[in-house]
C-alpha cells in the first residue's frame, strides 16, 4: 500500500474512534447506553501460558440466523459491525486454572489476557472454557455482564500445526478484484459465502493427522478486521470446518499503519507468533497466490529452519503473480520445502497423503466432496 494511501487510511481509522468515543460519551451523559457486551475470540496457549482476546462493546444487536438474511439486511449487519461502539477503558474480570485476573480495555475496546497456570491440570483437553465478568461499566438497567472465553491447547500427541489463511482459502472472496469482493464481503452472510470444494475434508483429515496421532491444532490467520469475527467464526461453523482461534487484524488501532507497517508484515508478526509459542511443532502452511502469502511463508521457513513441513497455495487468476511465486518455489526448495500451486484440493490432500501427513484412506471422501461441489447445476 502506498504510503499516502496508508496514512489517509488511518487518518480517517482514527476520526471515526474519535468521533464514536465522542458520541458515546453524550450517550452516558444522557443516559443512553445501549446494553453492554463481552465479544470473545477463541485463544490459544500451552499448559504453561493460555493467550486471551475479546472486546468490550455496546450490543450491535446482531444474531447468528438459521436462514441467510437478504442482501440489504447483510449490508445492515455489515454496517453494525464496522459502526460499532467500543467501550474504551472497560474492567474485565477472567476466572481460569483457580486465577481471577482483572484488564483493562484500550480505547478501541480491545482487551487481552496471558494466564499462567499455578498448576498443571493432570486431564487434558482440547479447549478450555475461561469465564469472562464485566467489572465497569455498567448501565444503570442491566444485571451482570457475563461471556465465556475458550482457549485451546495442542494436543502433546500433535504431529504438527496448521495455519491457514481465510481469503481465497478457504472462502470465496475475490480480494484481487475490488468490486465483486465488496459485493461479497457487503451483501452475503455467512449461509450466503461460499466455501472451496473439499477445504473443509480436507482440514478435517489435516487435523485427524495420521491413526494414533493428533488432533493436530488448526488456526486461520488473516489480514480481515475483528469486526468481521463473528460473520468468519459462522462461516467455519456452518460450513463445518475444525474449530480453531482466528487471529484478525485490529484495523482501528491506526498507529501501526501511520507508522508505516504493511498488513503482510501484521500477518507475519502473527504467524512468528505461533512458531514461537509452539518451538517443537512442526507446521504446514495454506494460503492463496492472490496477495502475499507466498512470500510471507517463504520468510517464515527461512526463519524457522525445519519447521515448515508444505506450503499449498491456492491459484487465484492472477497471470502477473507467476513469475515470483515460480522463483518462491525455488527458494522454498532449497530449503527442503515443497510448495503445492493448485487450482483445487485435491492435489494438496494427495501430497499431504504421500507426505505421511494425512490418512490415505481420507482421499476419496475428498475427491468427492470437490467432485460434488463443482458440478454443473442440474437443468
Amino acid at each position: 500500500m502506498r504510503g499516502w494511501r496508508r496514512l489517509l487510511i488511518a487518518s480517517l481509522v482514527e476520526l471515526g474512534r474519535r468521533a464514536r468515543a465522542n458520541r458515546l460519551g453524550l450517550k452516558w451523559y444522557f443516559d443512553r447506553v445501549d446494553p453492554i457486551q463481552i465479544v470473545t475470540y477463541r485463544g490459544y496457549g500451552t499448559p504453561e501460558l493460555m493467550h486471551l482476546r475479546g472486546r468490550v462493546l455496546e450490543d450491535r444487536g446482531i444474531t447468528r440466523r438459521a436462514v441467510a438474511g437478504s442482501g440489504w439486511r447483510n449490508l445492515r449487519d455489515m454496517y453494525r459491525r464496522f459502526e460499532s461502539d467500543e467501550i474504551g477503558g472497560a474492567r474485565v474480570r477472567a476466572s481460569f486454572a483457580g486465577q481471577q485476573v482483572e484488564t483493562v480495555a484500550d480505547n478501541d475496546g480491545y482487551f487481552a489476557f496471558r494466564f499462567v497456570p499455578q498448576a498443571s491440570d493432570p486431564a487434558y483437553r482440547d479447549w478450555y472454557n475461561v469465564p469472562l465478568e464485566l467489572v465497569a461499566p455498567k448501565t444503570p438497567d442491566q444485571g451482570p455482564v457475563r461471556a465465556t472465553g475458550q482457549g485451546l491447547v495442542p494436543a502433546p500427541q500433535a504431529a504438527f500445526g496448521v495455519i491457514s489463511d481465510i481469503d481465497d482459502t478457504i472462502i470465496r472472496t475475490g480480494v484481487t478484484d475490488l468490486l465483486t469482493m465488496m459485493r461479497i464481503v457487503l451483501l452475503n452472510s455467512a449461509q450466503t459465502r461460499v466455501p472451496f470444494p473439499g477445504v473443509a475434508a480436507f482440514y478435517h483429515a489435516l487435523r485427524n493427522g495420521m491413526p494414533g496421532a493428533g488432533p493436530n491444532p488448526i488456526f486461520y490467520v488473516s489480514n480481515s478486521p475483528w469486526n468481521l469475527y463473528d460473520l468468519l467464526d459462522e462461516f467455519i461453523e456452518i460450513h463445518r470446518f475444525p474449530a480453531g482461534p482466528l487471529l484478525l487484524q485490529a484495523w482501528g488501532r491506526s498507529r501501526a499503519l501511520l507508522a508505516g507497517t504493511s498488513l503482510p508484515k501484521l500477518k507475519l508478526d502473527r504467524v512468528r507468533l505461533l512458531f514461537d509459542l509452539y518451538p517443537d511443532l512442526p507446521f504446514i502452511l495454506i494460503g492463496d497466490s492472490g496477495e502475499r502469502d507466498p512470500e510471507i511463508y517463504r520468510d517464515v521457513a527461512r526463519a524457522y529452519p525445519g519447521r515448515v513441513r508444505a506450503v499449498y497455495i491456492r491459484h487465484v487468476h492472477n497471470r502477473a503473480r507467476a513469475g515470483a511465486i515460480a522463483a518462491i518455489a525455488a527458494d522454498l526448495q532449497a530449503l527442503g520445502v515443497p510448495l503445492l500451486l493448485a487450482r483445487n484440493t485435491v492435489l494438496p490432500a494427495e501430497h499431504a497423503a504421500e507426505s505421511g501427513l494425512i490418512d490415505p484412506a481420507t482421499l476419496p471422501a475428498i475427491r468427492a466432496d470437490v467432485a460434488r461441489d463443482t458440478r454443473p447445476p442440474p437443468d
